[in-house]
């Protein structure tokens, strides 16, 4: 027989409102009026010590990993914040979790805000990186461990540190039709722990434990893992431990899912397989998720709207192909791509005239009214790598000289630079012609595909691919 999924799943939108963060340069100072969690209760202090300390904690310098960030996640989008390892987006996920303290700033998930309540308060599943598994329990009691401490009932004995910070162990459960006496529900947990490693048709199971057990079955079914449920951590593989993760996840029904990096520890082929599930699953559900990565392929394959960070900073939110057909900044066209875009130093010149040294051209009227204030002026040239052409000996072509060939069978990828200049270029050519190294070629450039930036403070200053569609940047 069929088990029917139950995915009427609730969602929630997610605001950060100027959410800032800072760590203490120094051990023992802290970033706000209030001591990090965990740190030794000042209560029954002398007022004047607590005073002197407020002030010296005030004066403490700081390191600042997030900086002014103001991003909504609509209801049920798919949302993949990328950057760089050390941009701040592992911390902004455990920020958002409950796992570290604001420094300023707000959390909002759906009408309320929630930066002030406890991990296990927020109505949040977190997904880690290294699936924080229980190892002494079977998939079964993974899954269903937080189901049956929602539900106040005993559960399998585990590190008291790791539950409190793990959003996952603290679970909002399906709510029993009623609510047993106590000594009643002790007398249904006896028989049940009795009865326990009897065979399926003489097991007692009590009406909590069962409603824990189709929603289980109903989650097991879903993410196809209902063989595994008698099995351990160490008996499964690492893709298997990742479903299991997010079955845990699934089961608690939360309003949000945050993933940070869970695909970081598959191999290739299975990365790319449990990338395509884990997208096909987030539609089922419809749940609002906030997926963290480091790579760019996850990003574009997977999110519905990209963020990208820097430096604890927000460069640019839009979607996988507006982000590489306008992205805003340097940063975000040489982040996005791949290979990544190429960038030449070139002067503007009066009407439309892009000069270097060796090569030169004109711009098409649509690109007027948006280079007329830089014009007699330096400015970039960003050109990606499948953007060049093979072309003649001409005054509008680079000439080049190929310094490396990397041929993987659907494309070769070329490494080369200008005959007159130290400049690098990569370059995506057909797989098909045969290179040498040490040859020349001359590369045209598709103008549509052209991007400009201030050199000076690395902003986009028009885009191609937006003139060509005939919108304004």
């Amino acid at each position: 027989s069929t088990v029917e999924v139950n995915t009427r799943f609730t969602v929630a939108k997610v605001v950060l409102e100027n959410v800032e963060k800072a760590f203490p340069s120094r051990p023992g100072a802290t970033t706000s009026g209030k001591p990090e969690p965990g740190s030794p209760s000042t209560a029954g202090s002398a007022a004047s010590s607590a005073a002197n300390a407020a002030q010296l904690d005030r004066s403490a310098p700081s390191i600042s990993v997030l900086k002014h960030i103001n991003l909504t996640i609509q209801d049920g989008e798919f949302l993949v914040l990328v950057g760089p390892s050390g941009c701040g987006k592992s911390t902004l996920l455990r920020l958002i979790a409950g796992l570290e303290t604001l420094t300023n700033g707000e959390i909002w998930v759906g009408d309320r805000p929630v930066h002030h309540l406890p991990p296990k308060a927020r109505d949040i599943a977190m997904v880690f990186q290294s699936y924080a598994l229980y190892p002494h329990l079977s998939v079964y009691d993974n899954i269903a461990f937080g189901l049956r401490r929602g539900q106040g009932q005993p559960a399998p004995p585990v590190n008291p540190a790791n539950s409190d910070l793990d959003p996952s162990a603290s679970p909002v459960p399906p709510k029993p039709h009623s609510s047993p006496h106590p000594l009643q529900r002790w007398g249904q947990q006896l028989r049940f722990s009795l009865t326990r490693s009897l065979p399926t048709s003489l097991r007692y199971l009590p009406p909590q434990e069962a409603a824990i057990q189709t929603q289980v079955t109903q989650v097991a079914h879903m993410l196809q893992i209902e063989t595994l449920l008698q099995r351990f951590p160490r008996q499964l593989s690492g893709g298997q431990k990742q479903r299991v993760a997010l079955g845990r996840a699934i089961a608690r029904n939360p309003q949000v899912f945050l993933m940070d990096e869970p695909l970081s520890n598959l191999d290739a082929k299975l990365r790319a397989e449990t990338r395509s599930q884990i997208v096909q699953l987030q539609q089922q559900l419809g749940t609002t998720t906030l997926y963290v990565t480091h790579d760019q392929v996850e990003a574009m394959t997977m999110g519905q709207r990209i963020a990208l960070m820097n430096q604890g900073h927000l460069e640019q939110v839009a979607t996988p192909l507006d982000l590489y057909r306008t992205p805003a900044t340097r940063f975000v066209a040489s982040f996005i791509g791949s290979p990544p875009m190429n960038f030449i130093t070139v002067q503007l010149k009066s009407p439309a005239t892009i000069v270097h040294h060796q090569f030169r051209f004109t711009l098409p009227d649509p690109w007027l009214p948006q280079i007329q204030p830089y014009l007699d002026q330096t400015v970039t040239l960003g050109i990606r790598p499948e953007h060049f052409d093979l072309g003649s000996s001409a005054v509008k072509n680079l000439p080049v000289v190929i310094d490396r060939i990397e041929s993987l069978g659907s494309d070769t990828y070329l490494t080369v630079h200008l005959t007159e200049s130290l400049d690098s270029l990569q370059v995506r050519a057909d797989p098909e012609r045969v290179f040498r190294l040490g040859q020349l070629i001359h590369l045209s450039l598709r103008l549509e595909h052209i991007h400009l930036f201030d050199p000076h403070t690395d902003r986009a200053l028009a885009h191609g691919p937006a003139l060509a569609h005939g919108s304004a940047f």
